[in-house]
């Protein structure tokens, strides 16, 4: 069995008491580090940039490493613009647009889409999305194909939602599925192992007038974003064991 390379151990280690750490806690120096798990100085600063490149930490020159505060959750009963919700965690939005193009439509979102065209088209957009230039995302986006102008919009700091708005479409309602995935090829785009598990949303939302507006499949990596989701709790039916 293969072990995990020394600096992957020391992450692991890191990571874990950085669950029991609070936001502003300064973590040791790197030469404290070092001695302690008996390593060179650069295994231990291969794991701190694992750690910094995941947003869990801040080093400031002449200062110190310290405890990033945590992004809050999103609430899974709520869609908001990707830019409003990385600007309210103090942090700043950008995207990499990887694909933008009209092409052919899956089954999948022809049926979401309600194209009903024998060779349906979409526009579909690719972008990873990111926080302070780490990558939270990466989104697949599709839209129904009279929305070509899409295509036009700044689509690496500009926002689609509000783009959307300027064309007098409003997304108002929307249903999502929540799964796991491993990150297989867009690993490398999110900087995490091909094997990482990603949590996937899969969403189609509506516009005002009910009719379908967007299916887009984003894939975030676990460590850094989640989603809150609030639940009833249904009683147990009577005579049947819980």
């Amino acid at each position: 069995m293969v072990r995990a390379p020394l600096y992957a151990r020391i992450e692991r280690e890191l990571r874990a008491r950085l669950s029991r750490a609070r936001p502003g806690d300064v973590l040791p120096a790197e030469p404290a580090l070092a001695a302690e798990f008996g390593v060179a100085r650069m295994t231990v600063r291969a794991a701190l940039n694992a750690l910094e490149a995941d947003g869990l930490i801040e080093r400031i020159q002449g200062r110190g490493t310290f405890v990033r505060q945590p992004p809050e959750p999103r609430a899974a009963g709520t869609l908001m613009s990707f830019q409003d919700q990385i600007r309210a965690w103090g942090r700043i939005p950008a995207s990499r647009l990887v694909a933008g193009e009209v092409r052919a439509a899956s089954s999948a979102e022809a049926a979401m889409l309600h194209l009903a065209a024998a060779a349906p088209r979409v526009v579909s957009i690719v972008r990873v999305r990111l926080a302070d230039d780490i990558p939270l995302a990466i989104e697949y986006a599709c839209f129904p194909p009279h929305l070509t102008a899409l295509l036009d919009v700044d689509l690496e700091t500009g926002s689609l939602h509000r783009a959307l708005h300027d064309r007098g479409l409003r997304p108002t309602l929307g249903s999502s599925t929540l799964t796991a995935q491993r990150a297989g090829v867009d690993g490398e785009r999110l900087h995490v192992p091909a094997d990482e598990p990603l949590l996937v949303e899969t969403r189609l939302v509506v516009d005002q007038h009910s009719a379908p507006l967007e299916y887009t499949v984003s894939r975030y990596v676990g460590d850094r974003y989640s989603l809150r989701v609030a639940f009833a709790v249904q009683p147990p039916q009577s005579g049947e064991a819980r």
